[in-house]
């Protein structure tokens, strides 16, 4: 997201002090950070960070979009740049082979960069007409792609509106091994944040104008149905665990069961936190993008992938 759209939901705007806890849980389903466990600030020597992503080794990696970078945090705890001049990289996910796919929005692209650093780009437009702007992504476990596409003006960009043959900001689907997106759902105001469940049978998709965020069903043919309001309150980046618990960025991270239920708010000392995802070598770590700024935090669950 870009930094002058953050000024648009500035409503959302949370900062914590050093005497709050890491996180406020229910009593009734225990928290999911680790006992005693503090907010770390690793970093925050960026401009925007956003799209972190885990490796099968649990290394994270994430960009630093106004900079046109990738960063990598490993396991060991060490910094360094993965790959500059990456399309302006935003949203990203790791493949089953090992290939980062990310939202390469400078030209309305998704891109696929091999661990050598090879980029293909997987697909550039919509039936000829550039995409509003590839903004997050999840992959299903058979490798389909599902991807939003919202609208936010970018100063590298020759155009100052959204395609409207383009009809709206909606979330495609990109099948495997084809370069061809096909509309997957619509009907959002700004479509944002996106994660699906292992089990490759429900589609999360989180409308951050709106203040909502939606589930769907993924059919075997890879399109959505069954739409459902699945709580009132939208998202930037999204995260689940290992309990199926959806994690939802914006004021901090708000913490949701299965069900809809509001289980933990984890305040981050930020006014916008971007993203949010599990690594490290457990996969217990809570990494966490928020402006200039990268943080984590020890959990009690793992996530979800």
């Amino acid at each position: 997201m870009k930094k002058l759209a953050l000024l648009a939901l500035s409503v959302f705007f949370y900062q914590c002090t050093a005497k709050q806890p890491a996180a406020s849980g229910n009593e009734q389903t225990g928290s999911v950070v680790a006992p005693g466990a503090q907010l770390q600030l690793l970093s925050k020597q960026f401009s925007f960070t956003e799209g972190p992503a885990a490796d099968k080794q649990g290394n994270i990696y994430f960009t630093d979009q106004p900079n046109d970078k990738i960063w990598k945090y490993s396991t060991d705890g060490e910094f360094s740049v993965f790959l500059e001049k990456t399309g302006r990289s935003n949203g990203m996910y790791f493949d089953n082979k090992g290939n980062l796919i990310t939202c390469a929005d400078e030209e309305g692209q998704l891109w696929s960069i091999s661990p050598d650093k090879k980029v293909t780009v997987l697909v550039k437009d919509f039936k000829g007409h550039t995409f509003n702007g590839p903004n997050d992504l999840w992959i299903h476990p058979n490798g389909d792609i599902y991807f939003t596409d919202p609208y936010y003006q970018r100063p590298y960009w020759d155009r100052k509106s959204p395609d409207p043959n383009l009809g709206g900001k909606k979330v495609y689907y990109l099948p495997k091994g084809k370069n061809e997106a096909v509309v997957a759902a619509e009907d959002f105001q700004q479509p944002n944040g996106i994660i699906g469940t292992p089990d490759g049978k429900t589609l999360y998709v989180a409308d951050v104008e709106g203040n909502k965020t939606y589930k769907f069903q993924i059919n075997k043919d890879g399109s959505l149905t069954n739409r459902q309001l699945f709580v009132d309150q939208g998202s930037d980046g999204m995260s689940m665990d290992s309990r199926g618990n959806v994690y939802l960025c914006g004021r901090g991270i708000t913490v949701y069961n299965a069900k809809g239920e509001k289980i933990e708010h984890i305040p981050v000392p930020s006014g916008w936190t971007a993203n949010a995802t599990f690594g490290g070598k457990d996969r217990k770590t809570l990494f966490i993008t928020a402006l200039e700024s990268v943080f984590i935090l020890p959990m009690q669950v793992k996530g979800a992938n």
